[in-house]
């Protein structure tokens, strides 16, 4: 069964401003453009306290919350509470809506069949977020997940919570609406907490903030005597976004690769024709964007070198499938991301392991991407497909992980709303 629970949430008040100048995206899509922005909108401003500017900046989060409430920025609410969250952006000309919940989820072990991955994760960034845990104490960022609700019945929750006064609105920089609704009353809570409870969970984004608070969770149970830890105790628990893998409005945008040591050489053109069909493309996004959408169906990637750009699709050849069998499992060898990494990045460019920032970028547009590479920040971009939200689903109840960074759920849930109190004598 899956536990979920209200919390006594940490928000602002209205002492701290705007709430437009407060909230952000998730750590790890801030680039440091986008933390001096957010250091120039407010003194308050949530980046403050996931991704600090300063050195120490473990213990300046730490300093910053405790200030904050002091000062009366912050405040912990009385009530135990469950938040509905809601966000209408437009996409490819069309409006889409998603709904989901934001609660405390109890932390299950990936061996316990219950929360489930569906990617890989980098070492780095999951010791980064195990520091910021252990100093800090809250759960400052939430884990963004899905489950399977045929029925509707959370989706029908939803409709009747949306329709009520929303605790806050705002509308972020990518014109994204967001609006959450506080959920105080026990029956409500009661509903959706026997709703979950029969559902199984996937990771959509977040897999590095759930896998540290399992480890801070072993820890901090570590330290209890034993027999005394009490199964309530929040830091067995994780703030989490939870939405229905049925809703429309779950997007998954594509991730490109950039790699930094890598160059496209005549030699490495004559080897990607062992495997695909090569086609040179007009080197601009409209080009890339329609050759990687008129072949979705078919293995295709586009390449990027800052002159050149060609298109790659998989050959219909019965020596292709046979290697693409023998270097990848049944369940993953269909998807895109895992041709690329095992047959492109291994046994073509013969890449070393590919580590955040050292030697691999990833890129959710296409012109982004472009431009990363013309301004020399890597040397050649790979363009892949999207992947479907219900695959990704299928294939992680089958206990298959794709590589690193393989999914963009798009829109990310904002920063800044609510954070949760983990600290040793909390309990929920």
């Amino acid at each position: 069964m899956v536990d979920v629970r209200p919390f006594r949430a940490i928000k602002y008040t209205p002492k701290a401003g705007n709430p437009e100048v407060l909230v952000t995206q998730p750590y790890d899509k801030i680039d440091f453009k986008m933390q001096q922005e957010y250091y120039e909108k407010s003194p308050y401003n949530y980046c403050r306290l996931i991704l600090p500017i300063e050195a120490d900046k473990y213990q300046i989060a730490q300093q910053r919350i405790a200030q904050w409430l002091k000062d009366g920025v912050m405040e912990r609410t009385m009530s135990p509470a469950v938040f509905v969250a809601r966000q209408v952006y437009i996409i490819n000309g069309k409006k889409q809506v998603l709904t989901g919940l934001i609660a405390a989820l109890r932390l299950y072990s990936y061996n316990e069949n219950v929360v489930f991955p569906h990617e890989f994760t980098h070492s780095a960034p999951k010791a980064d977020r195990l520091n910021m845990l252990r100093t800090v104490q809250k759960d400052l960022e939430q884990v963004f997940l899905m489950y399977p609700d045929s029925e509707g019945k959370s989706v029908e929750f939803f409709r009747e919570i949306t329709k009520s006064t929303p605790l806050v609105s705002v509308t972020d920089p990518d014109e994204v609406e967001y609006t959450v609704w506080e959920v105080t009353d026990c029956e409500k809570i009661q509903f959706i907490q026997q709703v979950l409870s029969e559902k199984c969970m996937v990771i959509n984004d977040g897999h590095h903030r759930y896998e540290s608070a399992l480890a801070y969770r072993d820890e901090m149970r570590a330290k209890e005597e034993a027999g005394v830890c009490s199964d309530d105790l929040a830091f067995n628990f994780h703030m989490c976004y939870m939405v229905p893998v049925q809703d429309e409005g779950l997007t998954i945008l594509p991730t490109h690769r950039l790699l930094k040591k890598t160059k496209i050489t005549p030699k490495v053109i004559e080897e990607f024709k062992r495997y695909f069909t090569v086609t040179d493309i007009v080197p601009d996004v409209e080009a890339l964007d329609k050759y990687l959408a008129e072949h979705i169906d078919e293995h295709a990637f586009c390449v990027y070198d800052g002159k050149n750009a060609y298109g790659l699709t998989l050959k219909h050849d019965e020596r292709v499938y046979q290697f693409v069998n023998a270097h990848t499992s049944k369940e993953t060898k269909i998807f895109d991301v895992v041709i690329l990494r095992d047959i492109v990045f291994k046994t073509i460019l013969k890449t070393e392991e590919l580590k955040i920032d050292e030697n691999i970028i990833y890129v959710r547009w296409t012109k982004a991407a472009m431009e990363k590479i013309n301004q020399g920040e890597a040397s050649v971009a790979f363009f892949v497909n999207p992947i479907s939200a219900k695959a990704v689903l299928e294939l992680a109840l089958q206990h298959e992980r794709l590589p690193e960074k393989s999914t963009d759920f798009y829109p990310k849930p904002l920063s800044g709303f609510v954070m949760m109190d983990i600290s040793s004598s909390e309990k929920l």
